[in-house]
């Protein structure tokens, strides 16, 4: 399924700031229609796959700030739901 506008900017925002060699972004908007949060247009429930070398050495709760941090405003505004599966390369 092809990324609408606000799954695109937060990929772009994550590509910008980690250089991830690889980068999955997720909208699993449609799993949630009806919740609380949740969107008629959807784009509101994404989940973000992303192996970046700035995770090296970082803990798991780390990777999620440093994510968090990152995409702050979509959080604050049209992103109810972020699940996050961030890691260094291997």
């Amino acid at each position: 399924m092809a990324l609408g506008p606000v799954g695109t900017h937060i990929k772009d925002k994550l590509s910008q700031a980690f250089r991830p060699q690889t980068l999955d972004v997720i909208d699993e908007s449609h799993l949630h229609a009806g919740h609380a949060g949740s969107h008629p247009e959807g784009e509101s429930h994404f989940r973000v796959k992303i192996v970046s070398e700035a995770f090296a050495g970082k803990s798991r709760v780390d990777t999620h700030r440093m994510v968090n941090e990152t995409l702050k405003d979509d959080l604050k505004t049209r992103v109810h739901a972020l699940a996050i599966q961030a890691s260094a390369p291997k």
